[in-house]
């Protein structure tokens, strides 16, 4: 019976092997920054949502707030698009700030205007 040379063959497994770990690695990376940026600028919006709710504040301090804490915590590309108002949520008035920031799918890269969060928080003056 004759014998196949099998040397080398355990070079091309790692390298398969390696680069399929590697990839899973990197997604699951990626997931994990897009979900930070997701929670960070929620915290943002609410903490801008509660400064502007104050008694002696109006909403655009909260959104000067807003942009000024996702600009220290990400970037300011993040902060470009940052509105805040007031609403009613079931039967009490609230101040909203709106972040509309890009999605990042590789690294901080992405696309514009894909991620919306929102903080809001009661207003003092009710």
């Amino acid at each position: 019976m004759p014998r196949h040379d099998e040397r080398g063959a355990a070079v091309a497994d790692f390298v398969m092997v390696a680069v399929l770990v590697v990839m899973l690695f990197l997604a699951v990376f990626q997931l994990g920054l897009t979900l930070h940026t997701r929670n960070t600028l929620i915290s943002c919006a609410s903490e801008g949502a509660r400064l502007g709710a104050r008694l002696d504040a109006v909403p655009g301090q909260g959104v000067a707030r807003t942009q000024s804490l996702i600009s220290q915590s990400l970037s300011p590309e993040y902060a470009r698009k940052v509105s805040a108002r007031e609403s009613v949520v079931d039967g009490v008035r609230v101040v909203e700030v709106r972040v509309v920031a890009p999605i990042p799918v590789l690294g901080l890269l992405g696309p514009n205007d894909r991620l919306d969060v929102v903080g809001r928080a009661f207003l003092e003056a009710q």
